[in-house]
């Protein structure tokens, strides 16, 4: 990365750098806030498993390693670039590595995808899904409206965002009741939040903004961006997030604060679970900005990333039939 010294380790089921003319699809996975990207592969192969697609398809799973102390302590190989993984400003925001400012967690995706763009390398490659769970969820959000690559490589590139406890926003308005769907019990158990029978529009100026100032500062919103976001404005966000294919994945029992959940006061502006703030937020992007983003609820899955991306309907979303 970088030019080195620094590197990224990653798994991956066939070499990126080895000729493969049977590889047709390729399946990105970015892990949670544990940096358990081996647990995240073996995920992405169930899928790729289930589907009938390991012999067609590339699986990677990047790693974000951190050891900066507390409860980061990955052990680091020989030059891997340290990430930081605590507070706002960390791998799954696209900022600077610890070890190497001039390198961003978001380059990470970028090299793997100019990689596998490679003809001489993957000439019959015809598709590439970046995915994420929770924290990699976050990831995927905020390097789907990021990225300077994505229409650069002559290979359709999707997204799928999935359980993450916070989006970026690309304004100030947050979700009132009424942006919740009724149908759907998105709202945490004994959560009482009455619906009036005029309701005002589904999003509007967060009411506690006051108190809360950091509510629209990124990752959350585009305030105040930081790493690979900052050199882009905020209408090339706003129209690169509209216009890229993206699929949001919520649990539909992801309604506990579990997990690693957000409860801090900018998160909580974006709903009271995961599963609302999902909801939500695909409301708002595809009314609000014409995107045509997809929003699934996974039945019967709560807060894991196996139960998510093995669910049949999630299974045509990541190896689309059309490519076997």
């Amino acid at each position: 990365m970088g030019g080195g010294p620094g590197y990224t380790l990653i798994y991956r089921t066939y070499p990126l750098n080895t000729r493969n003319d049977g590889i047709t699809r390729a399946f990105i996975m970015v892990h949670g806030a544990g940096r358990d990207a081996n647990n995240y592969f073996r995920h992405a192969l169930a899928a790729a498993f289930l589907a009938g697609a390991l012999e067609n398809t590339i699986v990677i799973a990047p790693r974000f390693a951190s050891n900066e102390g507390g409860s980061c302590r990955d052990t680091l190989a020989a030059n891997e670039i340290n990430w930081s993984s605590c507070g706002a400003d960390t791998w799954r925001s696209g900022s600077p590595a610890i070890s190497n400012r001039s390198v961003t967690s978001f380059d990470v995706a970028d090299e793997i995808l100019r990689k596998l763009s490679r003809k001489e390398i993957f000439p019959n490659l015809k598709s590439i899904v970046i995915g994420g769970h929770s924290a990699g969820g976050q990831y995927v959000n905020r390097y789907e409206m990021a990225n300077q690559v994505h229409d650069k490589l002559g290979i359709p590139v999707s997204y799928v965002v999935a359980n993450p406890s916070s989006y970026a926003y690309p304004d100030s308005l947050r979700p009132r009741m009424s942006a919740f769907p009724s149908d759907v019990a998105a709202l945490p158990p004994g959560y009482i939040a009455p619906r009036p029978a005029n309701p005002p529009p589904p999003f509007g100026r967060f009411g506690d903004s006051d108190d809360c100032t950091t509510y629209d500062d990124w990752p959350y919103g585009f305030r105040n961006r930081v790493g690979y976001t900052a050199k882009l404005t905020d209408d090339q966000l706003k129209k690169q997030l509209a216009s890229r294919p993206t699929t949001y994945l919520v649990g539909e029992l992801d309604i506990l604060p579990l997990y690693g959940f957000d409860g801090s006061c900018p998160a909580m502006a974006q709903g009271p679970t995961r599963l609302a703030r999902g909801l939500a937020y695909g409301k708002h992007v595809n009314d609000d900005y014409g995107a045509k983003h997809t929003m699934m609820v996974v039945a019967a899955c709560g807060h894991n990333a196996r139960c998510m991306f093995t669910a049949d309907p999630v299974l045509v979303v990541i190896f689309p039939r059309r490519e076997h």
